[in-house]
């Protein structure tokens, strides 16, 4: 087998999702984050839940070798409150 088809392989599995909610989080959220980042396997993700769009954070992730795609999901229906999901993985 050659190694591209071995990588791709890999990347094929099911990857496992882990789930950091950083709205309880008292202070800044950044050092959880890299925490968690840190800790993922090659074919796991990682849900970011936020109060806010982490905008800063997208930099960071692009520069570390991470993808993202972020949703804004509405709490409730006719509230103002927003909960952004972000679902990181590796490139």
């Amino acid at each position: 087998m050659s190694q591209n088809q071995n990588q791709n392989r890999g990347r094929n599995r099911n990857p496992s999702e882990r789930r950091l909610d950083v709205r309880d989080i008292d202070g800044p959220p950044f050092g959880d984050i890299m925490s968690a980042l840190g800790s993922l396997g090659d074919d796991d993700r990682l849900r970011l839940v936020a109060g806010f769009e982490p905008e800063p954070l997208y930099s960071v992730l692009e520069a570390r070798g991470f993808t993202y795609e972020t949703e804004c999901r509405v709490r409730e229906e006719g509230s103002d409150d927003e909960e952004w999901h972000v679902l990181i993985e590796t490139a």
